[in-house]
Order: C-alpha cells, then structure tokens, then sequence
C-alpha cells in the first residue's frame, strides 16, 4: 500500500529550501509517493517588490533558515536576487513552470522544485524570469515543459490556479496557515496535518509521523 503525503510549499519560501533534504529522503522511501502542492503564497495578491527593507528583512531570515538547518544562501543570490533594482518577490512564475513539470512529466517535479531553489539560493538566478525557469527545466530533460513555461496557453494557467485553490482549500482543512506543511491521507480519506517543523528533524522521526498519520 502505498502513503500519499501532500507537500504544501511555495517556491520561494525559504523554510521550504530548508525541507528539500527531507522531502527528498521522504521521496525516496517505498511505498511513500510525495505530491507537490503550491499554496500561491507569494503570487498574485502575495507578490510584490523587492525593496531595500524586505530585501533586509528576507537576508536576515535566511540567515537564520542557514544556521539551523545548514541549506546554503550565496552572496551571489544577495546580490543578484535581494539586490536587484526594481526585483519583485513573486513566486507566480516559478509556480507556473512547476505545473508544467507537472503536465508533462509528473514524477519530474520534485527534482524540478529542488533545481529552482539551488538556482536562486545557490546561483543567484531569478527564478521570477521566464527564460531562467525554463533554462533550468531544460538542463533537466524537461524539454517540454521549458516550452510551456516560455510559451504559456490558458490550460497552463488554469491549472496552475486550479493547484493553487485546491491547496489553500487542504490548508484550511487541516486548519494549518503558511508553508512549508505536510498533509497524510489516512484511512477512509481524512485528512491527517503534519506541521512543517518535522521536515526540519531527524529523518527517522518524520518517517514515523507519517506512516502513523497513514
């Protein structure tokens, strides 16, 4: 049998680059099958500038995300990304080229999210740039959806607010605000909240979280 866990994220949050480690360990795991779910939270009404005071705010929160979990943030993406003149913090973009992964090849997502993150935080590439997501996409494989995201139609969009709305609504399910979250579908369906701060401990322990929310 196998685990469905719901993974609720957004592309730019930087607690959820903190969980890759985990979400891949979790991934990896048989009989665990991860699906990805885009919470919108810094798109649309979400987004907005990159101001020197958020761009201070955002370097300091990450610094913290560093020291307790390890995940590297670069000079280059201070510079490049909290530093850019007239950047904007929209995750809008990177959440449409993830539902294009997830159009074309599904099981490609994860390694998709992961790819996105590395870019932004390691290489200091904007990932609100459509030519940069579908770069990366394409370093992968991902011909396809490279395509997509470059060249957008109205099923793509549709489907990216679908997944949008369809996360917020487990969110509220679950009665669970922000991001990152896990979600354990259990016996007979319900629905089962594992908070975010497991992603974030030993690995042993989440695995047991969720396979006793299952």
């Amino acid at each position: 049998m196998t685990t469905a866990v719901t993974y609720l994220f957004d592309p730019l949050c930087g607690w959820c680059y903190a969980a890759a480690p985990a979400l891949g360990r979790l991934q990896g795991t048989p009989g665990v099958h991860v699906a990805l779910a885009p919470s919108g939270l810094f798109a649309g009404a979400g987004a907005r500038p990159m101001d020197a005071q958020f761009a201070a705010y955002a370097w300091s929160n990450d610094q913290r995300i560093e020291k307790l979990t390890g995940q590297r943030f670069t000079q280059a993406y201070r510079d490049n990304i909290l530093g850019a003149p007239a950047g904007r913090f929209d995750s809008g973009p990177a959440t449409l080229a993830l539902t294009a992964v997830a159009q074309t090849a599904p099981d490609r997502e994860l390694d998709a999210l992961h790819a996105l993150q590395r870019a932004r935080y390691i290489d200091g590439r904007d990932t609100a740039d459509a030519q940069v997501l579908a770069d990366v996409l394409t370093s992968l494989g991902l011909a396809d959806a490279a395509a997509l995201t470059l060249a957008p139609d109205a099923a793509l969009h549709r489907a990216m607010v679908e997944r949008v709305a369809s996360s917020q609504a487990t969110l509220r399910a679950v009665g669970a605000r922000g991001v990152p979250q896990l979600v354990v579908r259990g016996e007979g369906g319900a629905l089962r909240l594992i908070g975010g701060d497991a992603l974030l401990g030993p690995h042993e322990r989440l695995l047991e979280l969720v396979l006793a929310a299952a």
